[in-house]
C-alpha cells in the first residue's frame, strides 16, 4: 500500500496512482489503470483518447462523482479520500462545473432557461452574500438546508417570474430593499411568465418570430408558443391588438 501522497500548491486538480475497476470477477472493468496526472491552477486542458479509454472515469472522479478504486484523488489541495457525500456535494456545488454528456437539463425549460435559471443555492446565509447575489439579477436564494421538495418549488416558482427565498432569509431581504420604490402593479401583466414579458417585448416593437428566437436563444416555434399564451392570457386576439397594449403600458 503506497504512503498518501500531497499534491503539488499550484495543482488545481489531481490524481495520484488511481484505478478505478467496475464490477467484479470474471466481468470487472478496469477504467484506469494506476494513473497519476495533475493539472495546474488557471490552465485549460483538454483529456482526449478513443472511446473507452477512462476520459469520463478520469473527469468523473475529479469532479467528485464517483470514488476511485485505489490511489487518490486532490482538488485545490484537498484529499478527497477523506469527504463524505455531503462534503463532496458542497465542494461540487461551489467550486466544480461539470458539463454532462447527457445534458441532465430541466425538460420543462429551453436551453437559454436552463442556462439561467437565476436561482442561487449556497452554503451561505451571511446577508451581504444574499444581497450581493440578488442585486446581481437572481430571483430567488436557498441555503444547503433545503429539501428536495422545496427545492422543486423553489425552481417552479423562479422558472413561473416569482421570488423565491429560504423562509429564514425573507426578512433581512425584505428590510434591505425597504427603501426601492415598489413597481407599480398590473394583474394582466403580472400573469405572464418573465420569458413571455420578453418574447412580448420583442414582438410588439416589431420583430418578427424568428428576430425574436435569434435574440432570445429559442427556436421559432417556441416563440409563437409563447406569442399564443400571452395572446390567450391577455384575452388578445392579433399581434395587432398585443402592440397597442403593450404600447400603452410604455413596453415597447
Amino acid at each position: 500500500m503506497r504512503a498518501p501522497v500531497a499534491a503539488p500548491t499550484d495543482t488545481a486538480a489531481a490524481a495520484v496512482h488511481v484505478t478505478k475497476v467496475y464490477g467484479h470477477g470474471r466481468g470487472a472493468v478496469t477504467a484506469l489503470d494506476d494513473v497519476t496526472v495533475g493539472f495546474k491552477a488557471g490552465t485549460f486542458t483538454a483529456v482526449m483518447g478513443p472511446s473507452g479509454s477512462g476520459k469520463s472515469t478520469l473527469l468523473h472522479l475529479l469532479g467528485g462523482l464517483d470514488t476511485p478504486t485505489r490511489g487518490q484523488l486532490h482538488v485545490e489541495g484537498r484529499d478527497l479520500g477523506g469527504a463524505g457525500q455531503t462534503a463532496l456535494t458542497v465542494l461540487r456545488r461551489d467550486r466544480i462545473g461539470v458539463v454532462f454528456q447527457a445534458y441532465n437539463l430541466l425538460p420543462t425549460l429551453d436551453v437559454a432557461e436552463n442556462i439561467g435559471l437565476p436561482l442561487a443555492l449556497s452554503v451561505s446565509d451571511a446577508a451581504e452574500d444574499v444581497i450581493g447575489v440578488i442585486r446581481g439579477g437572481a430571483r430567488g436564494y436557498v441555503v444547503k438546508a433545503i429539501s428536495g421538495p422545496e427545492l422543486c418549488e423553489a425552481i417552479q416558482r423562479v422558472h413561473a417570474g416569482d421570488v423565491y427565498f429560504s423562509p429564514r432569509l425573507a426578512g433581512f431581504v425584505l428590510d434591505a430593499f425597504r427603501g426601492d420604490p415598489p413597481a407599480p402593479l398590473d394583474p394582466e401583466l403580472d400573469q405572464l411568465t418573465l420569458r413571455e414579458r420578453e418574447v412580448l417585448r420583442l414582438i410588439a416593437s416589431g420583430y418578427t418570430y424568428k428576430e425574436t428566437a435569434a435574440r432570445l436563444h429559442i427556436s421559432a416555434r417556441t416563440v409563437e408558443t409563447h406569442v399564443s399564451a400571452v395572446l390567450r392570457k391577455l384575452q388578445l386576439s392579433s399581434r395587432r391588438e398585443l402592440s397597442r397594449w403593450a404600447a400603452a403600458r410604455n413596453l415597447a
